[in-house]
């Protein structure tokens, strides 16, 4: 399975395939929420339409649950309807590079039953790297219908999580920078460290020296440790960044692959739940 598509591609589906292929762009800033939406103001691809991480792609966080819970689906799945987008049309989600955000629109997608969803490999830059045209018109788009066909398996809870550590049924991994993993520097929780029993997978390895995806073979190499017939939960702060390790899982050929959407925000809500610093 490989999702990711270059701009020569996408260029070419606007050209000869419009009618049924929706664009979206992901492009958002954790430290700037409105960043995003002010990027694609200015330019984007055409015919683009924009979706928002913190409005679109998140519900909003309460005590328990993380910094980014999935959002109400009922809500997305007609958002996504009225943006045109159903079962037979084409997805194609960029990002500004290869960033978490339209990984995360692409496994909400997929989450809802969605089949036909890709990624713009290099994202927005490597558009405009070579050469093709931008635009600052918002496109008019039809409603479509979209009726849902949850895969609920392949997101679990935090009681799932605590459930399957502690029998040893299932890997835990934690997608964030090894510093924050390791507890050595923390910017945006009150707590450091890690879940304990997680194995580290920095959600940036899954590409390569050039930023681009890394093909199926190399990503087999790279999640070598791990057992394709093990069942793998996938966490990092708040289940965004986590999302390219799901992709790049199922790429490498992982089918029983899962989303912790709360991830380490969510453990450390719990008073009573222990943190880890040292490497697993």
């Amino acid at each position: 399975m490989s999702v990711a598509v270059s701009p020569a591609w996408l260029k070419n589906r606007l050209e000869q395939h419009l009618a049924n292929t929706v664009v979206v762009d992901t492009r958002f800033q954790l430290s700037d929420e409105d960043a995003g939406r002010k990027a694609y103001l200015e330019g984007h691809i055409p015919h683009a339409v924009y979706l928002d991480l913190n409005k679109d792609m998140s519900a909003k966080p309460a005590k328990h649950g993380g910094n980014h819970p999935l959002p109400d689906m009922d809500m997305f799945t007609a958002k996504i309807a009225n943006i045109g987008i159903d079962h037979d049309t084409t997805v194609v989600i960029y990002d500004q590079q290869n960033d978490m955000f339209a990984a995360r629109l692409w496994w909400l997608l997929h989450y809802a039953g969605h089949d036909h969803v890709y990624l713009l490999d290099g994202g927005f830059d490597a558009w405009v790297e070579q050469g093709y045209d931008i635009t600052t018109e918002v496109p008019k788009l039809e409603r479509a219908d979209f009726a849902p066909q949850y895969r609920e398996h392949e997101a679990v809870d935090i009681e799932e999580v605590k459930e399957k550590l502690a029998n040893g049924s299932a890997t835990l991994i934690d997608s964030r920078a090894k510093n924050r993993y390791l507890g050595k520097t923390e910017p945006m929780y009150a707590k450091a460290g890690h879940i304990p029993g997680a194995k580290h997978f920095f959600w940036k390895d899954v590409f390569d020296k050039d930023g681009k995806w890394k093909d199926a073979g190399e990503l087999e190499a790279h999640f070598g440790s791990l057992g394709k017939d093990e069942e793998i939960i996938v966490s990092c702060g708040s289940g965004v960044s986590a999302c390219p390790n799901i992709l790049a899982l199922k790429t490498a050929g992982f089918r029983n692959v899962k989303l912790y959407p709360g991830s380490f925000s969510d453990w450390i809500s719990y008073e009573k739940n222990e943190v880890e610093t040292a490497e697993e």
